[in-house]
């Protein structure tokens, strides 16, 4: 028993040596393996599984950023847009106002708009609770005076840009608070560029006629508006205009009618 105690414990101690190498052996295995794992996932792209709600934030990120980048690109496009009309502008439309929606002006006292057959101002009163009576309202030809009695200066009391037709010519007061007037013009194939000649003058050019009821004039006038638009709009593509179309039609005409006379040294205007 003496000798086999002596041995078994010889016996485990070279046991517990041999485990100890041999748990050395796997953790430097396992230390060399971890290591080269990290160096594997420093090389590759990092790629983090998200939450559904992460994920729909950060749609929604990648939404606002392609939305600000349309809009600023939009924006920009206005810009150089702008300087483009600012920069093709007749030297003589410096300085004029753009029209308002409804080709007219948006003044400190009043509104106004057009179409080609009539024009209606808008005037906003001092105070409210006036009535009828208490205003004066005063239509000529070529004068306009609106007024609230015994109270100077008046609202508007100048001449006209153009004359109206004082019979047609209408005004009445909305809510107690707005003077309504509506004049019709004398002359339905022109835009005005002011409402009296005191008013700062707005580019007829940029008017959009649109607005105007071609349906409410009689053949005859409606005809000249459109052959008026009409070639306004070939103009500005620089395309012929209705005359010089018909010019065209009828010299091309009269050449094939005679094939055997020489145009090549015609000079058309």
């Amino acid at each position: 028993m003496e000798k086999f105690n002596k041995y078994r414990v010889k016996a485990d101690q070279e046991t517990a040596k041999k485990r100890a190498e041999v748990e050395e052996r796997e953790r430097k295995i396992k230390e060399r393996r971890e290591k080269e794992q990290e160096k594997r996932e420093a090389l590759e792209p990092k790629i983090k599984e998200l939450t559904d709600e992460e994920a729909a934030e950060m749609m929604q990120q990648q939404k606002q950023k392609e939305s600000s980048k349309v809009v600023a690109k939009a924006a920009t496009k206005d810009v150089d847009a702008t300087k483009k009309d600012e920069e093709e502008e007749d030297p003589q439309d410096a300085g004029k106002l753009k029209p308002n929606a409804g080709n007219g002006c948006d003044l400190p006292n009043y509104r106004w708009t057009q179409t080609l057959s009539d024009i209606e101002v808008r005037i906003p009163l001092p105070k409210a609770g006036l009535r009828s009576r208490d205003l004066t309202v005063d239509i000529q030809k070529n004068h306009l005076k609106v007024a609230v009695k015994n109270q100077l200066p008046a609202i508007i009391d100048d001449r006209l840009l153009h004359d109206v037709k004082m019979e047609e010519s209408t005004w009445l007061l909305e809510d107690k608070q707005t003077v309504l007037i509506t004049l019709e013009k004398v002359n339905k194939m022109e835009w005005w560029s002011r409402f009296v000649v005191s008013d700062p003058e707005i580019n007829t050019k940029k008017i959009n006629p649109e607005p105007s009821k071609l349906s409410d004039l009689d053949g005859e006038t409606r005809g000249l508006v459109e052959k008026m638009m009409y070639d306004q709009r070939q103009k500005e593509m620089g395309l012929p205009t209705s005359e010089e179309q018909k010019k065209q039609d009828m010299m091309k005409k009269f050449m094939e009618q005679h094939p055997e006379m020489d145009f090549s040294k015609c000079k058309f205007s």
